[in-house]
């Protein structure tokens, strides 16, 4: 998901879980469009509330690829002047006018998927910059990341006590643990495999490295 899209979701966070019904349309045509997963939809269905339900599906989208936000867009046809509020707000925050149409603020779904990370990069430690980028990209999931890739819970546990305000420093302190541990087996390509383990799109790493 673009930086502007995350930013348009974040500022409207409140308006929208008090808003949105997700369970009747939205969250099955995300499903329908492979933006959610089984067992992602199973996580929003499984919240209590519905203002949960809201905040757990917006927990969820900025990670799952470039067309989950204009699917969400799609997906709120019900919802039609909360769908007028983003468009607008994408639009001012672009700096475009009305000439640029409704549609020039929905880049996401035509997009396509992102390219792929060549193989070659695929095969090599990551660098700092690219494992401190990352770290600011996951979101619930790092946990599961971090053990998929071998972190032990103690570590884990660690990593969430030390930095118990941020949640990105110890996401970074997880991954740099990581590769330390693992050497030159610690890679992009087994950190990839870990993402898409934990339900996580692979542009979300493809920003991190080719950003």
């Amino acid at each position: 998901m673009e930086p502007e899209h995350r930013a348009v979701l974040r500022r409207f966070r409140v308006q929208l879980c008090d808003q949105l019904l997700v369970s009747d349309t939205i969250v099955p045509f995300l499903y329908q469009e492979g933006v959610l997963t089984e067992a992602q939809v199973e996580q929003v269905e499984g919240q209590l509330t519905n203002r949960q339900k809201n905040l757990k599906l917006l927990d969820l989208l900025p990670n799952r690829g470039p067309r989950a936000f204009g699917a969400f867009l799609e997906a709120l046809r019900d919802f039609s002047w909360i769908r007028d509020r983003l468009l607008l707000e994408l639009q001012n925050s672009a700096g475009t006018g009305p000439s640029g149409g409704r549609d020039a603020a929905v880049p996401a779904r035509y997009h396509g998927d992102a390219s792929r990370i060549p193989d070659s990069v695929l095969q090599r430690v990551p660098s700092d910059r690219e494992l401190s980028r990352l770290a600011q990209r996951l979101g619930a999931e790092w946990e599961a990341v971090l053990l998929d890739l071998g972190v032990s819970s103690e570590a884990v546990y660690r990593c969430r006590s030390d930095h118990s305000l941020n949640t990105g420093a110890a996401v970074l302190d997880g991954l740099v643990l990581w590769r330390r541990a693992g050497g030159r087996r610690a890679t992009l390509g087994r950190l990839l495999r870990s993402l898409e383990a934990a339900d996580l799109h692979p542009s979300v790493l493809e920003e991190a490295v080719l950003g």
